[in-house]
């Protein structure tokens, strides 16, 4: 066997860690058989390593300690028994629809919210180690287990938050000032007419000075949608400009760009936020990163925007518009929990599945269409 350079070694290689607990739990190893065991013992050390060693940040190489890394592993064995019992066969890759239905029997079961909790996330790092190391989709739970803590607020933002989110992001993000783009002759000249029109004047007037404090509907666009739709912050990353329909106010995400893969879905938007969104899309043709893709909204750094940065965005609104998250345990999903709240408050549970785009009865309730005008004149009740 020829010997491997520097260049061929793996991450685990280069970094050995020692693995302090059990891989193949006694439960696990009595439903296989030999080479069924082998094999995963195989997956499970792979899973093991990669915990211990950047599964906390990938970008930091930061991983577990051996406790957290123990009881995720022994989690995900659970969750494995359970698919194989429920199929009556040894299945080596969970899958995402494994995931959704374990943890909607999770939610009607009479476990403790910790355990639920703890299960949830455990789900989470396996899900987040086969995107990462095999390019698998990643997983968005609809569900939100939280330890209950009696003074915790709930982790929705309430209908005045919402009103001060949606003006906080009206205020904010400015196209790109002219010193950050000074040396990007071809990016500078792709603005200018954006520049021009702003303050209606010829592009050959357009001076250093005219380029300040210029509002973009970007960000104002994105943050109005997710109050609408509540969109996760995969359907965030994977939002293209053909589901805008601003015409009718709605956003018509087809079966095999939604989430799940599983439906079509007409979700209904307020017409300002329609609005919006459309001079969204006309300003998004002057910059040169959007030329060869249709995904609706990039970061600075021309990527697809990920919880990370949704999660710093939310953090500047928040302060932007004084909404006190001291003690809350706020995220991205809090402004769908919101959604999900006040639309049941002001319509239905149905309304709810249709807008929030839920596939099974457990989690909201059987399909009943609401119409798509009602769900909107409840949008504009909601603020």
């Amino acid at each position: 066997m020829p010997k491997k350079s520097d260049n061929d070694l793996s991450p685990f290689e280069e970094r050995t860690v020692e693995i302090e607990f059990p891989l193949v739990p006694k439960a696990a190893s009595r439903m296989l058989d030999s080479k069924q065991e082998f094999d995963y013992r195989e997956r499970r050390e792979e899973f093991a390593r990669w915990l211990l060693i950047e599964g906390k940040d990938t970008r930091d190489i930061e991983g577990y300690s051996q406790a957290t890394a123990k009881r995720t592993m022994y989690r995900v064995s659970y969750f494995e028994r359970a698919v194989w019992e429920k199929e009556d066969e040894y299945v080596p890759v969970m899958t995402i629809d494994h995931a959704d239905r374990y943890i909607d029997g999770l939610a009607y079961s009479d476990k403790s919210q910790s355990h639920k909790h703890h299960t949830l996330h455990a789900l989470k790092r396996y899900f987040k180690w086969r995107h990462h190391e095999f390019g698998e989709p990643e997983w968005e739970p609809d569900r939100a287990f939280t330890v209950s803590n009696s003074q915790k607020p709930q982790d929705f933002f309430k209908e005045d938050e919402r009103r001060k989110l949606r003006q906080a992001a009206l205020e904010y993000g400015t196209i790109p000032a002219y010193k950050t783009i000074k040396t990007d002759e071809e990016r500078r000249e792709r603005l200018k007419p954006l520049v021009a029109e702003h303050h209606g004047i010829d592009v050959e007037e357009v001076g250093t000075d005219d380029w300040e404090d210029i509002p973009s509907w970007k960000v104002t666009s994105l943050v109005w949608t997710t109050l609408d739709a509540g969109l996760r912050p995969i359907e965030v990353a994977n939002a293209k400009t053909h589901w805008v329909d601003g015409e009718n106010a709605v956003l018509r995400i087809p079966k095999d760009e939604s989430a799940k893969n599983e439906a079509n879905w007409e979700v209904s938007l307020r017409r300002k936020t329609a609005k919006a969104l459309n001079r969204w899309i006309e300003e998004r043709e002057y910059y040169p990163e959007y030329d060869d893709t249709d995904t609706l909204w990039l970061t600075q750094k021309k990527q697809p925007y990920r919880s990370k940065h949704l999660g710093r965005l939310l953090e500047k609104l928040c302060a932007r518009a004084e909404i006190d998250t001291t003690r809350r345990d706020v995220s991205w999903y809090s402004i769908r929990h919101s959604v999900g709240t006040y639309m049941t408050r002001e319509e239905d549970l149905a309304a709810t599945q249709e807008q929030l785009r839920h596939l099974r009865p457990e989690t909201t309730m059987k399909y009943d269409a609401a119409p798509v005008g009602d769900r909107r004149d409840a949008l504009d009740r909601m603020g």
